[in-house]
């Protein structure tokens, strides 16, 4: 196939792209840089895209968005609703209007959408929460409308917190918890639905290509664990102590608003549409994911 992908130079985007040309599938970046024949300009923030470039595309994996792991200004705030919503919108419009249609847009989500709902298994029927998070990623799943209306597949991988040495949360743990300063965050009770870099690329691709993945469809691991659990995994694959905790008014007073949102609240969620459709995990148990990710 020939793929457009937003986000194409993000942890998971770069990952995707090598995975789908490794496939045999043609990849273009749809970037807010120039570059070559493979790169689509646009400019979500003035409503811009190459739209002539994406004729003959036979789908989009749209990944776009701003970093939410920092504290959240008014501003910042902003600038993740946007950079999710308008983007999305600016794609689902511009690819229904073409002729021929993709067949397919893989518009990410994420698990934001049911925020902290304590020990609760959120399924992809379960509602969303209350909060900003919820809020960004209904908007976010409402803006690619256009595309589903126009008759396009749309799936919305509600992606959970993804593990890689390379960025995002785990390369960010790795050093104070090499050096034994690791611990639980708050209560260590709130639960932590995560998913490998190899196994959230795994699922994308399979995204496109079954026509039963439709609607959400929930990128995590199928076993959930607490904060606690994964603090002891991670000590314990990399050999080190974790004795240190982050109490939450230490966390709040680090991050503020971010940290009840993300770190502090619990979200368990499972698969149960990425199962159905045939996809297997590589790596479900955290212990063995961890291993094959830090090589230990």
């Amino acid at each position: 196939m020939k793929v457009a992908i937003t986000g194409a130079s993000g942890l998971i985007g770069t990952r995707l792209t090598q995975r789908l040309e490794q496939s045999g599938h043609e990849v273009l970046a749809i970037s807010r840089s120039a570059g070559d024949e493979s790169v689509l300009r646009w400019d979500p923030a003035k409503g811009e895209i190459d739209a002539q470039g994406l004729q003959g595309v036979d789908a989009v994996i749209n990944l776009a968005g701003e970093n939410i792991a920092s504290r959240w200004t008014d501003a910042k705030k902003r600038a993740i609703r946007e950079s999710r919503v308008d983007g999305t919108s600016l794609i689902a419009r511009t690819i229904a209007a073409l002729d021929p249609k993709p067949s397919v847009l893989v518009s990410a989500s994420a698990i934001g959408y049911y925020g902290d709902r304590g020990d609760e298994v959120m399924t992809e029927q379960s509602a969303a929460g209350d909060g900003f998070l919820p809020d960004v990623c209904v908007a976010w799943e409402e803006a690619a409308d256009p595309a589903r209306d126009a008759g396009i597949r749309v799936v919305h991988p509600r992606i959970g917190v993804v593990l890689s040495p390379d960025g995002g949360a785990l390369a960010q743990m790795l050093t104070p918890f090499k050096l034994g300063g690791g611990g639980k965050l708050g209560s260590g009770n709130q639960y932590f639905s995560w998913i490998t870099i190899d196994d959230v690329v795994g699922v994308l691709e399979h995204c496109l290509n079954h026509d039963q993945c439709d609607g959400p469809l929930n990128a995590v691991s199928p076993n959930p664990v607490t904060n606690k659990v994964f603090t002891k995994t991670l000590g314990k694959v990399l050999g080190r102590p974790t004795v240190i905790p982050m109490p939450a008014f230490a966390a709040r007073m680090a991050f503020g608003e971010m940290a009840d949102a993300l770190l502090l609240a619990s979200t368990r969620v499972v698969p149960n549409r990425a199962s159905e459709s045939g996809f297997t995990f590589g790596y479900p148990d955290l212990e063995e994911g961890l291993r094959h990710l830090l090589k230990t």
